[in-house]
């Protein structure tokens, strides 16, 4: 975690760290988004339903997350059920057999288990046997879209074209079961993209803004090579999901607007007309206030949070099948993907529907 100073906090020690900021234009090989799909576990916890072991109550959940219920994946599933779930549908909308898949990219920090690949687990049930398998963890809710940008990298290496994105979260896993600051805002859903090369120009990834600034304000403490997991880290609940809610507010309402706006501007695309904005569905007061600072009505923005709850890595792309399953997204729209996770690690991509 870090050295602290006598009397330092975890705040006090990142807020000194320096900005790490990287911007980058459009890639010269167009690609589609040819297929989506997600998958939601068929338990849902409503808020009424928290307040049985919780000191909460269904007003206060709402007011403060825009949160009205949440999945939960039965204790039997993994992570990568979810995945296989939601990638079957999005394969059959593009019209994919797995079995072409030239790689296989999963966005999670609740993979299955440290080892083996979550990936690697997701490709051998679905049969993508020849595609490559990759895993993008730490970014925790923004994995979702490092890997559709490495995704989107790997489609200007001409031996791919075609590739399968998923983002899951099982974070019914890793959160207190007693702790009100976690355990009421996050849900469990896994969503698919399948990414392929496109003949239509100018399509695909116009550009994409990413940054990042050292914090433990969301951390889990244990379970890696500074505090491996002992009795001692499990008794204490150090293997859950720590959140500083403030500090998540502060970071996200700021970041995400500069994100997107940094992103549109090297696109070349004034905010006003980007037509769809899949944000991190994190908190509903998030949203509308990132929506608020970029002068974008709430229209533009699909949500899934208020039946959904925060789903990680998923859910920038639950929007995105949404809008996509309600015919919204059409031929030459432009939109952009944005989130923000643990680290704190923020990221915003513009693109093309093809």
């Amino acid at each position: 975690m870090g050295v602290l100073a006598p009397g330092q906090t975890l705040s006090e020690q990142s807020a000194g760290q320096p900005l790490s900021h990287q911007t980058g234009a459009g890639l010269s090989v167009p690609f589609a988004v040819a297929g989506t799909g997600m998958h939601l576990p068929p338990a849902v916890v409503t808020n009424h339903d928290l307040t049985r072991t919780l000191d909460t109550t269904d007003a206060w959940i709402t007011s403060r997350t825009g949160i009205r219920e949440r999945r939960c994946l039965s204790p039997d599933l993994a992570t990568s059920d979810m995945c296989v779930a939601a990638a079957r549908p999005a394969l059959e909308a593009a019209g994919v057999d797995a079995a072409g898949l030239d790689a296989v990219v999963v966005a999670s920090y609740t993979g299955d288990q440290p080892l083996v690949s979550t990936a690697l687990i997701v490709k051998d049930a679905l049969g993508a046997h020849r595609a490559l398998s990759l895993d993008v963890t730490q970014a925790a809710c923004a994995s979702g879209i490092q890997a559709m940008l490495i995704a989107a990298h790997l489609l200007q290496n001409p031996s791919i074209g075609t590739i399968l994105v998923l983002a899951a979260d099982c974070a019914s896993r890793i959160t207190d079961p007693a702790d009100r600051t976690t355990r009421v805002f996050f849900g469990d859903a896994a969503a698919a993209v399948v990414l392929t090369r496109s003949e239509t120009s100018g399509a695909g990834l116009l550009s994409y803004d990413l940054g990042s600034r050292l914090s433990y304000d969301v951390q889990i403490p244990a379970g890696g090579s500074r505090l491996p997991a002992s009795r001692d880290t499990v008794a204490a609940g150090e293997h859950y999901l720590r959140m500083d809610g403030r500090a998540v507010w502060n970071t996200a309402t700021t970041r995400l607007p500069e994100s997107i706006r940094s992103a549109a501007h090297r696109a070349g695309v004034p905010v006003d007309q980007v037509r769809h904005f899949f944000l991190h569905q994190a908190n509903l007061n998030i949203l509308d206030e990132t929506l608020s600072a970029l002068d974008v009505p709430r229209e533009r923005a699909a949500v899934t949070i208020d039946r959904l709850g925060n789903t990680g890595s998923a859910g920038v792309f639950t929007a995105m099948h949404t809008t996509v399953t309600e015919g919204a997204l059409r031929p030459g729209d432009v939109y952009v993907l944005s989130a923000i996770g643990a680290g704190f690690q923020w990221g915003s991509l513009c693109l093309r529907h093809a």
